[in-house]
């Protein structure tokens, strides 16, 4: 049983402790690791694959190779081995540490070990577990186990949680999203009294400086353009403070120069504002490049906003259906319909629109000029423009809903917005 002396820390004392299922909702990114998986059953595979994919795994550099312990021990007996292995193994109990003594003699001492079996017993997780083996997990797993197993080994427990980032876009220009994201923002910070980042995302054209009546000198420009200097001291001194719980990160505004970026460019950005604040809302400009869709597929929860009319409805469906693709084992983006009710103007009606999404909406914001006007023009938000309005109620209800602090029932007909259960 020497024979197996990985150097790795013991993953859990007693097996009752072990954890087997992840809260992926919940769950931090993994770093930047390498991790090799060996499987021998066609459904571990396709678990592995549906890892792969998921935004949780984008900094992994993950390998699925089909084979056995054996392969393992051959290929690494002449090339390093990754941070992680993952073995899937049919071995009998009493043969396993025998099956893994090749594997070991050519293991890095800093190499984790993960072994997938098909035998549930006690007594031979407690013996990996007490030779080196960092978790032992019974066939069939989950995505989420696979994952959770990951995280317990390479995720600090002891490092403070990221915070939570949610990401508003329009299925068209004009219709509303930077107004809705930034009255969002605002009644997140008020009404939980907890730290919010707004980011403005559209840094040619962004409106939040506007609607917040301020005029700050830096902003997100000088966090994308100089990440090698961006940590959470940089970034506060970029912040602009507009309430007492809301900073904004406002954009520039300017055209002296054309805003072209790599797909990664904002990673930096999401990476820091998660460490720096319970909540962060984005401002996503209606575009479609490589950055969108990167920030987009790396926040927590995403919300597109959409007029009722036949272009929104074309978009809003090839964006929810992108996203779904990229985002496979999150949950589906929120749709809000704003501008209801224009007056003369032909709209689709709320049943009908939503009907070929496959989706309902969290919000019906009816079309107010006048309200949203006044509140725009004093660089004030809706609810201290008009606390007592439905639509300011219904800008609360947005924030309990996309911070997860309700539990959505389905919307009456003719109503603003479903429900909601407080928790």
């Amino acid at each position: 049983m020497s024979a197996i002396d990985y150097d790795i820390k013991q993953a859990a004392a007693e097996a009752e402790d072990a954890p087997r299922v992840g809260d992926l909702e919940n769950m931090r990114p993994l770093p930047r690791i390498s991790v090799h998986a060996f499987c021998e059953s066609e459904q571990l595979q396709q678990v592995m694959d549906r890892c792969a994919n998921d935004r949780r795994m984008s900094k992994v550099s993950l390998r699925i190779t089909s084979g056995s312990t054996a392969a393992a021990a051959n290929m690494f007996a002449t090339t390093p081995t990754p941070n992680l292995i993952i073995l899937e193994t049919r071995a009998n109990p009493q043969n396993l540490l025998a099956e893994l003594a090749p594997l070991a003699a050519v293991c890095d001492p800093s190499t984790k070990v993960v072994i997938i079996g098909h035998h549930n017993d006690i007594g031979l997780y407690r013996e990996l577990i007490r030779n080196g083996i960092s978790e032992y997990m019974v066939h069939p797993v989950a995505m989420t186990d696979v994952m959770a197993a990951m995280a317990a080994i390479f995720v600090d427990p002891d490092a403070e949680p990221l915070g939570r980032s949610v990401a508003f876009i329009g299925a068209k220009g004009g219709v509303g999203a930077s107004t809705i994201a930034h009255n969002c923002a605002f009644g997140i910070s008020n009404l939980f009294s907890t730290e919010t980042i707004l980011a403005d995302l559209d840094l040619p054209y962004g409106t939040a400086n506007i609607d917040f009546d301020q005029d700050p000198a830096q902003g997100i420009a000088e966090a994308v353009y100089a990440p090698e200097r961006l940590d959470e001291v940089f970034l506060d001194r970029l912040l602009t403070k507009c309430s007492q719980h809301l900073s904004l990160l406002a954009a520039p505004s300017m055209l002296d120069r054309a805003y072209d970026f790599e797909g990664q460019a904002f990673q930096p950005v999401l990476d820091v504002l998660q460490r720096s604040a319970p909540v962060s809302v984005l401002d996503v400009p209606h575009l479609w490049t490589e950055w969108t869709r990167s920030v987009l597929s790396a926040v927590d929860e995403v919300v597109i906003c959409a007029a009722p009319d036949l272009a929104n409805l074309r978009n809003a469906k090839n964006m929810l259906d992108a996203l779904r693709k990229l985002r496979p084992n999150d949950k589906a983006p929120h749709l809000i319909l704003n501008q209801v009710g224009m007056p003369k103007r032909p709209e689709i009606g709320p049943s009908e629109f939503c009907e070929p999404l496959e989706t309902d909406p969290i919000a019906i914001i009816p079309f107010d000029i006048n309200l949203f006007g006044n509140a725009a023009n004093s660089g004030r938000m809706i609810s201290e423009t008009d606390p007592k309005s439905p639509i300011a109620e219904t800008f609360s209800q947005i924030s309990h809903i996309v911070t997860g602090r309700v539990a959505l029932k389905k919307a009456k007909k003719g109503g603003l917005l479903g429900l909601l259960k407080r928790k």
